[in-house]
């Protein structure tokens, strides 16, 4: 189950990015391009596909193995739910086009 860590951690990092790539969204503090595409790909992009996929996995292994925490640590595992449902809010509230009109 070296994957799943490994899945966990890669989506810990993305979801550390994220409120980076949303505070770049607000006001432009970095300066050079690469550095601010990377960090908006690593955040939305890559954020988007891996958190999601890692939480799936985590029910998966919790359904069939029953304990997720022999594998990955639980501050780990709470880290990466609590991204997730700051991904869904930012998709279904702060990015819908009908959440800015008056």
């Amino acid at each position: 189950m070296r994957w799943l860590l490994f899945l966990s951690r890669l989506a810990f990092i993305c979801g550390l990015f994220f409120p980076l790539a949303i505070s770049l969204r607000m006001k432009d503090w970095v300066k050079e391009e690469t550095l601010a595409s990377n960090i908006i790909t690593i955040g939305y992009f890559m954020g988007m596909i891996i958190v999601p996929v890692t939480v799936f996995c985590y029910l998966l292994v919790f359904i069939i193995k029953g304990k997720i925490r022999e594998y990955v640590p639980a501050w780990l595992v709470t880290a990466n739910v609590i991204f997730l449902f700051a991904f869904l809010y930012y998709i279904f509230y702060l990015d819908d086009p009908y959440y800015h009109q008056k």
